[in-house]
């Protein structure tokens, strides 16, 4: 099995340009059917070790989904992590600033929604953002997003190390033929004709843009502590096997154990057979 941590992550000081990743990429597998298997183990395998780190509650993991419209953030959402349970886990979806959040530092509203000890949070677009569509749309001058990148790395790093958090991010990688692909099934599909908006094509114009801006981000923003994975994404297949098993072994090598009870087994153990004595007892004098 292809190991998709090693093969995918963007390593710390790359010089990496998308143009050389092909978003078509899947694999050893041909087909949704012939990756369903793996998928569904890794789903379980998340489900299980996410009811671990809430037992422990001394880990916590925070996941970033990153890419242009169209990319597939909502679907990893949807059937990668659908398995997660809502109790110890959270979507957060970062859409334009409010004029709060505007009048304090670009870090301010993220902070909020970082995981707890023992929880999953989920960005569903991120911080990152704020080195993207501002940069691209000039919404700040460049002398105040380029400070960003080195901003956000110590973000990060204050997370990982004051609270135990382990962050993935992805950036969800597709053609820009694939994304017209799936503008016209958002057209054909009435299901998917509320995710239509006015910029869509609007923001096609600015594909070269952000493909830059996307480069900056992986390559100045992928650390040790933080990692970004460069997903390929028009297959939506390969997608959720490639993240889903990413995920699986990150977990894993948090080395989480179940804590030990905090009461006395034995003793909670004669209790419950005096209690089901008693309960056998009574319904046998009822009778």
């Amino acid at each position: 099995m292809p190991n998709y941590v090693k093969k995918l992550i963007v390593k710390p000081g790359s010089k990496i340009r998308l143009k050389h990743f092909d978003p078509g990429y899947h694999g050893k597998h041909e087909s949704h059917k012939s990756a369903l298997p793996e998928i569904q183990e890794n789903r379980q395998k998340m489900e299980d070790l996410q009811y671990l780190m809430y037992a422990e509650n001394k880990h916590s993991l925070l996941i970033v989904l990153q890419g242009l419209d169209a990319a597939g953030k909502d679907g990893v959402v949807r059937h990668v992590l659908t398995g997660m349970n809502p109790s110890g886990c959270v979507a957060v979806n970062f859409k334009e600033p409010t004029a709060k959040e505007l009048a304090h530092d670009f870090l301010w509203r993220v902070h909020p929604h970082v995981p707890a000890k023992g929880s999953v949070a989920i960005f569903n677009r991120s911080h990152y953002e704020d080195v993207l569509v501002a940069r691209v749309h000039g919404l700040v001058p460049e002398k105040i997003w380029s400070k960003r990148y080195d901003e956000i790395n110590d973000f990060e790093k204050l997370i990982t190390t004051q609270n135990n958090t382990t962050i993935l991010k992805f950036f969800l990688h597709i053609s820009k033929e694939e994304q017209l692909a799936r503008f016209e099934k958002r057209l054909d599909d009435p299901a998917r004709q509320w995710k239509i908006s006015e910029s869509d094509y609007k923001e096609r114009e600015y594909w070269d843009d952000y493909t830059k801006a996307f480069e900056d981000v992986l390559n100045k923003t992928s650390t040790d502590h933080a990692p970004w994975f460069i997903i390929p994404s028009n297959h939506k297949w390969f997608r959720d096997l490639a993240i889903s098993q990413i995920i699986v072994r990150q977990m894993e090598d948090m080395d989480m154990q179940f804590p030990k009870p905090t009461v006395n087994l034995a003793e909670i153990r004669r209790k419950y057979h005096q209690a089901s004595a008693e309960e056998k007892s009574d319904r046998g004098e009822k009778r």
